[in-house]
Formats: structure tokens, sequence, C-alpha cells
């Protein structure tokens, strides 16, 4: 077992499922005291009780000021102070700028963006008190290249990005990194939802094997790959990483490339 973050106080965002959980997981195999941050209570019950003692909840929406400031003095309350934010909160949805409700469009934006703006603001008070700290937000690869009809879920990735640099220059000074991590397909309980959305005629287990072939590496991605990458950003080894945006792809950008011809 490792021990890359034994006496860290680390807050992960969507903690209770997919890559959040995964991240939850991986911080605790090393020694850190986790706060799992997420909506439903039992999602979040199942995912401390995985975890064990090195874990603790808290039910929140991310898109509450309120529910925040309250996930992080939990975090503080606990554990006593916060080292580490993974920002791991997100859903998809489908439309066009024309076809998307303006519902829909806030709830992406709130949830995959505003969720991140939150909980930095509560966190990097904490970060400033310890000395230093760590963000790291869960991005996208449709930051850099889009399907078709997912606007609003293109739109708050790329975003991210952007105020994860933008972070990153501000808080430089604190010792305070911010980095951005970008997958393609992963095997989660959002890719599985969307999956079963697009099935058609087949199975859903069809459709993700499908999507896992359009990758290089002929697959989806593990939670737990994407965890090690967020808890490499997140560790004492990459202290001198800020402002990254970090592609972890199968290689699916790669085969996007264009070769020019002579």
């Amino acid at each position: 077992m490792t021990s890359d973050f034994n006496g860290k106080s680390i807050v992960v965002t969507g903690g209770s499922l997919g890559m959040g959980l995964a991240c939850a997981h991986r911080f605790a195999a090393g020694g850190g005291k986790v706060t799992i941050v997420a909506n439903d209570k039992a999602s979040v019950d199942e995912a401390v009780a995985s975890i064990g003692d090195n874990a603790a909840g808290f039910v929140g929406d991310v898109r509450s000021k309120h529910d925040m400031e309250a996930a992080v003095q939990a975090a503080v309350s606990r554990h006593g102070g916060v080292d580490i934010l993974a920002c791991c909160a997100g859903i998809q949805r489908y439309g066009t700028v024309v076809d998307t409700p303006d519902e829909v469009w806030d709830d992406v934006l709130d949830i995959n963006l505003k969720g991140i703006f939150l909980a930095s603001k509560f966190a990097i008070p904490e970060m400033r008190k310890r000395g230093g700290g760590a963000i790291v937000a869960i991005s996208s690869v449709q930051a850099y290249a889009s399907q078709a009809g997912v606007a609003a879920y293109t739109a708050s990735k790329g975003a991210i990005n952007a105020l994860v640099r933008a972070m990153a220059l501000d808080h430089a000074g604190d010792n305070i990194t911010v980095n951005a991590v970008c997958p393609a397909s992963v095997d989660t309980p959002m890719l599985r939802w969307a999956a079963d959305l697009w099935k058609g005629e087949g199975t859903a287990e069809e459709t993700l094997e499908a999507w896992g072939r359009g990758h290089p590496l002929g697959r989806v991605g593990k939670p737990s790959e994407i965890a090690e990458l967020v808890a490499f950003l997140a560790g004492d080894k990459a202290r001198f990483i800020t402002g990254a945006d970090i592609k972890i792809d199968g290689g699916v950008l790669s085969k996007l490339g264009i070769v020019i011809p002579d």
C-alpha cells in the first residue's frame, strides 16, 4: 500500500460514483482522509462504507454556495483543514443550442463548471492556511474536439480548462497548483446511461464495446486509471505542474489528427 497522502485532508466532489469514487478510493488507499461530497445520501453512504475509516461523507449540491461552504468546513472540522480538492461532479446532456432547454443548459453549466468555482472558493482559503495545496478538476477531451449535439456539455468542459488556467495563475503565489484531467470515454454510470440512451436495437454493453473500439487502444478507460492521474497531479511529485490540461484518452484525439498531404 502506498502512503503518498498520509496526513492529507482531501475533498472529492462527485465522489460517490464513477471517477469521483475511484479518486476517493485512491486517496484513501494512500493514507488520505477523504470527504466525499455528493447530492445522493444513499450513494454517499455506500461510498463511505466501501472505503472505511479514511472516508467521511457530506450530502450537498455543488450548485449551492451554502452547501459547498459547509462541505469544506466539514472537512476542516473532521480532518483539520483542506490540502487537496478533486472536482469530479459532472453530468452529460444532449442537444444543440436550438433544442437544449434553458434549464438543461443551466444545470450542465452549474454542475460541471460552477461547482468547481464554488468548491474552490471555499477550499482555497483553507489551503492557504496549510501553506499550499492542489486542485484537480475532471474535464473532457470534448474541451478540444466535440461531438455533434452536446453544446452545453462541450461548452462546460472548454470552460473548465480556461478556469483552471485562471486559477493556476491567481493562486500560484499561494503554493496552490490547479490542473485539469481530460478523459475520453470511461466506464462510469454516466457513460452507461449514455450507452443505454443510444443503444438502438443493440444492448448498452454492445454500444460500450463499439465506443471502445473507437479509441486506438481498443477500449474505454477505467475509473481507476483516471484516479491515478488525478492522484499524481494532486501529489508531491507534481508540484511544478500547474495550469495544465492533460489528456488521458486512449489515443482518441491523436486519431482525429488531420494529415495535410505534401
